[in-house]
């Protein structure tokens, strides 16, 4: 679904505040925090754009003269909380390999720092091309826009249907508080109370092949999917057809299962250990062809942006196409560039190498940080807008980053033996985690920056001041990282990680993705690692890659597969991504009746309403999900810190599991009542 952009009414407002900056920088503090500990303890982080925007409504209302632009400078800083805290994906593995004790401030600051910084950079050149000249939905980018005009009381007659009443500021902040309600009240009984189940799944097996008929209850996730559109939810589908139609059941049918384990545990044993794989080799494929297809338009993006260096300023374009020059843009590259290497010297001296071989690896590793993240930074601000930042399968970028990154300092280990026994063999696959951490680092803010550019795009904000602003959020996220992962490195420790031996092993983070990692780096240095299924993904991405390119020439671009999604479908676990499925199909089904009910003379005005209203609501249910989220992180923190439990609002009613999921799998049913009732109705034939 795409939203027009207002008109430019806004040209005199202030937008990068100090009061703004000290609030993004306050919101920005409290979701790092708890993004970390969320992405240690279960694998997933939340985007925090819009509940940052929200807050940022709240708080700034109270001053007379604060405005739409000021609160989308806050959402945009606030953004690097959900996305550089992702770094967790990997940093965590120096310890679980042993080579770290502790997280040092400084290098883990400053990686993040240059890193962040470098995909902020990266993605500017990107934004005609895949904002302003794209028809890619950006599911959250969107949302984020509707929230910000919904609170803007003089957007009232800016709005797509400006005679209807119902289209009004003070209408879509019903429609978001009701959606976002609803959301927040399934959220706190489901991760608070825990009287709703998130998920569900049947099991069955057939012979000695098993797989699962898998269901997701996250109201977050059903209004992504609203936002994302058909196309990526059918592809969605397909990719989770590929893992659990497909490669579960053969691969289970073909390996024993343990007589002491369970039947779904087996199951996902394979799925975690090798179908992964698969969906991270079409992750990568699909993302090498989605840079070479945006090659031209990128070309197109520098021109426009070039066009600031005549004259000698930018006084040539309107104030929506100012990006920050390629001057300021080149002068901040060349020093987080020297700064990266600053990281990477400090980690390799500490390894006591001689001298040419320790320069070596520092040029060698900040060359393939930058040409990596380079090339993925198109990649990911791709997928950010096909499916949202949080939907984003940004550990599948880390997988396939940690694969190449280790498989070239292996060939330099092979030029240079004395790299692959430092350190007990520890160092080199340490230093291709660092490597990897940075890559990481320049694809997470990739994937947030665009998302966010697309927010300001309809909002009318002016591109560079964003700019400075996601700068601002990612210095200020990186300074609190390193304390953060420290502080709960000791309380909890990670799998395989502990830093005293009396603790508790059952009460620490589990970090999935840094353990995956280290696998990786380990079994490449020990060349014991299955490349087997990352080529059958690649080869999966390759056919699928002709499929779309056939499909989009016969039907004239009215149909597609986006070949990511497939990817995703197959990476991400099936609960993540059957709420996105049913979201998109939702939308187009609504699509589809109001346009065989309405009046020819109608169709139009009904068509914009309901993209309005469903866009309004999808946004409430991720919001709504977002606050709680923030909110019960802060509880289960403050329990587990005092020694108690990590469900410590859990209501722990006996024999409830088979209940708790028919009534998650209510709670979902109803909410899809309840929007698609208020989207209809929004468009209804006049008599």
């Amino acid at each position: 679904m795409q939203v027009q952009p207002i008109g430019d009414m806004y040209a005199n407002h202030k937008e990068l505040t100090l009061r703004g900056i000290i609030l993004g920088a306050l919101i920005t503090v409290i979701f790092t925090a708890s993004n970390v500990y969320l992405g240690l303890k279960v694998g997933l982080t939340f985007a925090s754009s819009i509940p940052a925007a929200v807050i940022s409504m709240a708080v700034l209302k109270f001053a007379k003269d604060s405005n739409i632009l000021e609160n989308n400078i806050v959402q945009t800083q606030a953004s690097a909380a959900g996305t550089l805290s992702s770094i967790i994906f990997v940093l965590p593995a120096l310890l679980m390999l042993g080579y770290w004790t502790g997280f040092p401030f400084w290098q883990t600051t400053i990686l993040c720092i240059a890193g962040g910084i470098l995909g902020v950079i990266f993605t500017i050149p990107l934004r005609y091309a895949m904002v302003v000249n794209s028809d890619l939905p950006y599911p959250e980018g969107v949302a984020a826009a509707e929230i910000l005009r919904a609170g803007e009381q003089d957007t009232a007659d800016d709005t797509p249907a400006q005679s209807d009443a119902s289209t009004s500021a003070s209408t879509g902040a019903k429609d978001i508080v009701i959606g976002g309600a609803l959301s927040g009240i399934v959220a706190f009984l489901t991760g608070g109370l825990r009287v709703l189940a998130d998920s569900a799944g049947y099991w069955f097996k057939a012979g000695s092949a098993i797989t699962q008929l898998p269901m997701g209850f996250s109201l977050a996730l059903l209004g992504a999917g609203y936002l994302v559109g058909v196309a990526g939810g059918i592809a969605i589908l397909l990719g989770i057809f590929i893992a659990w139609g497909a490669a579960v059941p053969i691969l289970t049918s073909m390996t024993p299962q343990p007589s002491d384990m369970e039947m779904s545990a087996f199951a996902m044993k394979i799925w975690k250990e090798n179908v992964r794989f698969i969906g991270a080799g079409t992750i990568g494929v699909a993302a090498i062809w989605t840079l070479l297809t945006l090659m031209k338009p990128m070309i197109e993006g520098l021109k426009i942006s070039m066009q600031a260096l005549k004259g000698g300023n930018s006084s040539n374009l309107s104030r929506m196409e100012q990006d920050l020059s390629p001057k300021v843009m080149i002068g901040w590259t060349v020093v987080m560039t020297l700064l990266l290497a600053v990281s990477f010297y400090q980690f390799v001296a500490d390894a006591s190498l001689p001298a040419g071989l320790a320069w070596l690896l520092v040029l060698v590793c900040t060359a393939v940080t930058f040409i990596i993240g380079f090339l993925v930074a198109a990649a990911c601000g791709y997928m950010a807008g096909l499916v949202g930042s949080s939907s984003s399968p940004i550990s599948g970028i880390g997988i396939i980053s940690i694969v190449v990154i280790s498989l070239i300092l292996l060939l330099v280990g092979n030029a240079y033996p004395q790299l692959l026994t430092t350190g007990d063999g520890k160092f080199v696959t340490a230093l291709a985690l660092f490597c990897g951490s940075a890559v990481l680092c320049v694809a997470t803010i990739s994937n947030d920056n665009l998302q966010d550019l697309k927010t300001g795009y309809l909002v009318k904000a002016t591109p560079w001041r964003q700019q400075i602003a996601l700068m601002i959020g990612v210095v200020v996220g990186a300074l609190v990282i390193s304390p953060i992962l420290e502080l709960l490195y000791k309380a909890y420790g990670f799998t395989g990680a502990l830093p005293r031996p009396d603790m508790d092993a059952s009460q620490a983070l589990g970090a999935p993705q840094a353990t995956l990692m280290t696998t990786i780096a380990k079994g490449i240095f020990a060349h014991n690692l299955n490349w087997d299924f990352i080529l059958i993904g690649v080869l999966i991405g390759a056919v699928l890659i002709v499929a779309d390119t056939l499909l989009r020439k016969t039907s004239a671009g009215k149909y597609s597969l986006p070949v990511l999604a497939v990817g995703m479908g197959i990476y991400l676990p099936p609960t993540i991504n059957m709420p996105i499925f049913i979201g998109s199909v939702l939308a187009w089904w609504i699509k589809n009746r109001i346009t065989k009910n309405s009046a020819a003379a109608q169709l139009e005005r009904n068509l914009k309403l309901a993209e309005r209203k469903g866009t309004l609501f999808a946004a409430g249910l991720i919001v709504g999900e977002s606050l709680i989220g923030v909110i019960m992180a802060f509880i289960i923190a403050a329990s587990v810190t005092t020694g108690g439990s990590d469900a410590p609002l859990a209501l722990k009613l006996a024999n409830w599991d088979n209940i708790a999921q028919w009534l998650g799998l209510l709670a979902f049913v109803l909410a899809i009542v309840i929007l698609a009732r208020r989207v209809l109705s929004s468009a209804k034939t006049s008599a």
